[in-house]
């Protein structure tokens, strides 16, 4: 199933306890239908010593997943979160935005 999100899109959380926050997506899960948004829904990790991420160990702080369904892409010329439908251009397809007309921005990944 093709998503319209895509990892480097600015997203806003539109339901949940992190209503309103916005933020670019860092991971898309397909398989599981489920985004990691910069600063959403932190969770405490608990590292032993000597893992990767923490070569001394302790807790860190790192964003979860949510639902795909809970959040929309922001359009960046209105600021508002809006939806995105495909059109072709140029023999392209290209994702828009269906507010505005404007073309997503390509976050170069």
């Amino acid at each position: 199933m093709a998503f319209q999100i895509r990892k480097g899109d600015l997203v806003q959380v539109i339901t949940g306890a992190d209503k309103g926050k916005q933020g670019r997506v860092l991971r898309v899960d397909g398989a599981a239908q489920r985004v990691r948004v910069e600063s959403v829904r932190m969770q405490k990790r608990h590292l032993k010593a000597g893992r990767a991420a923490a070569k001394t160990g302790g807790i860190i702080e790192q964003e979860g997943f949510i639902s795909i369904s809970n959040v929309m892409a922001v359009d960046p010329s209105t600021k508002e979160p809006s939806r995105i439908r495909i059109e072709e251009r140029d023999g392209r397809r290209i994702r828009v935005f269906t507010k505005s007309g404007e073309p997503v921005p390509d976050s170069g990944n």
